[in-house]
């Protein structure tokens, strides 16, 4: 509890000309040089404040506010003009700073139109555009998850080892043996739950009316050879050979990949380019070494100069997926249509549009945007995972993990301005210096002091700023 007042007390911005918020010039109040009077959250929570840009380095223009009713459902966005005189006359309250977003605090009429939200799939990045008939109302560029395999491939990892040890269990509780109907993999699932989780998302700040789903299809095999066709389709690179082994030695002439050696009396082994864990045993992952060459590369002795095959995981994935968000969006949405469109014709469109190939662009064609709408400021959305456990850490758990979650007030993730510049802490000292950076990836310090960073939001599983 001690913690969380300090955090609280020292560190959240409290004068309004600290902090850079995610309003601009037209949210301020006339003839003063504060933000909008009466500004709270309805949990009286300052990471929502509405704060000045007047020290800010970059365009905090906001192009529209997000409106919700009392009830907390999703309304017609205004305009920042609107959002003001709501605020200054006390008829509504700031709930979500980023993006920013109002809650009414009377009952007012609820009039909507027609808004189509477009979603542009994929295995990292998902775009998501709602428009209208006039302008686009809301555009996310979001970044899902994808070490979920190797988390689970390193939990396998410490399961069979276990067994192995005498170490304390608890007796099982139930049978978990069994495959209940409708289960796909936890790496399948969670791209599921994510794609449904950001849909919700958006419905909750825009009264979505239709659902444009992009269905995507890969040909693996036609990615691989453009020439492909009929009968080829059965006749795969690995016909009439036991298993890959075989095929990756006779692919590379039974020829050491590294020296150069061959012959009868070289004892061959199969390298992974990638681990096994994450790149499976596919033959462009593999390749053909001597005995001495594959030891001494294991050993850090020697370093093999090649490129790691791409592969297609990301169309696998999606190749299976796709069905499961079909039957996900139908049971989660029945109350708004969802209509279902193609890659070919997104590409089209997008063509003809003249459109920079990007997944906010694909998901503002697919939402059935015809570039006369007004388009809105981006938005990056990054999945984070919540916490880590972790007990020790170091390549082989060899180092106590004593790092407490608050250091001087912040954590890790957290949302701060640091000289007029919105990032996030990525790495934190017990010193008091931390590492800041945005979204995606650029270095804003690395090393800057405790008393020049002010909190502006809380971590979260989704981290959110502007683009």
């Amino acid at each position: 509890m001690q913690k969380l007042v300090k955090r609280t007390e020292r560190n959240t911005p409290t004068s309004i000309s600290q902090a850079c918020g995610n309003c601009g010039q037209s949210l301020k109040v006339m003839g003063t040089s504060d933000g909008v009077a009466g500004s709270k959250t309805l949990s009286n929570n300052l990471d929502a404040t509405l704060t000045d840009n007047g020290q800010s380095e970059q365009s905090l223009r906001v192009s529209v506010v997000y409106v919700l009713n009392k009830r907390g459902k999703p309304l017609m966005p205004c305009s920042a003009q609107k959002a003001r005189i709501l605020l200054k006359k006390g008829e509504a309250n700031v709930v979500k700073r980023t993006p920013f977003t109002i809650q009414l605090t009377k009952q007012t009429g609820e009039a909507k139109q027609c808004v189509k939200l477009g979603v542009d799939p994929g295995y990292k990045h998902v775009g998501l555009s709602a428009v209208t008939d006039k302008k686009e109302l809301i555009s996310f560029d979001s970044e899902i998850r994808t070490d979920i395999v190797k988390l689970f491939s390193e939990k396998r990892m410490y399961r069979r080892t276990r067994r192995h040890r005498k170490t304390w269990h608890r007796k099982p509780r139930f049978s978990n043996r069994g495959i209940k109907e409708g289960w796909i993999a936890p790496s399948l699932q969670h791209k599921v739950d994510s794609h449904i989780k950001l849909i919700n998302y958006v419905c909750s700040l825009v009264p979505v009316s239709e659902i444009y789903f992009e269905l995507t299809n890969f040909d693996i095999q036609k990615i691989d050879n453009q020439e492909i066709e009929g009968e080829q389709y059965q006749q795969g690179v690995q016909l009439d050979f036991e298993n890959a082994k075989q095929y990756v030695l006779f692919r590379d002439n039974y020829t050491c990949q590294h020296c150069g050696k061959k012959g009868k009396d070289v004892k061959f082994h199969v390298h992974h380019i990638e681990s096994r864990q994450t790149g499976g045993n596919r033959p462009n992952n593999l390749l053909t070494l001597c005995e001495g060459c594959h030891k001494k590369h294991h050993e850090g002795k020697i370093e093999l100069k090649l490129k790691k095959n791409k592969g297609h995981k990301a169309e696998t994935f999606m190749n299976i997926v796709r069905k499961y968000i079909y039957e996900r969006l139908k049971e989660e949405f029945k109350n708004i249509e969802i209509v279902f469109t193609y890659g070919y014709i997104t590409k089209y469109r997008r063509k003809e549009l003249g459109l920079e190939k990007s997944h906010t662009n694909d998901a503002y064609i697919i939402s059935g945007g015809n570039n006369k709408q007004i388009r809105t400021i981006e938005y990056l959305i990054k999945q984070n995972r919540r916490s880590n456990r972790k007990l020790f850490k170091g390549e082989r758990s060899e180092v106590k993990n004593v790092i407490s979650r608050y250091i001087y007030g912040f954590q890790k993730n957290d949302k701060v301005i640091y000289k007029g510049k919105e990032c996030f802490i990525s790495g934190r000292r017990s010193t008091g210096y931390f590492d800041l950076k945005k979204l995606n990836g650029t270095k804003i310090h690395s090393s800057a002091k405790v008393k020049d960073i002010k909190l502006l939001e809380s971590a979260n599983c989704w981290l959110i700023e502007k683009k």
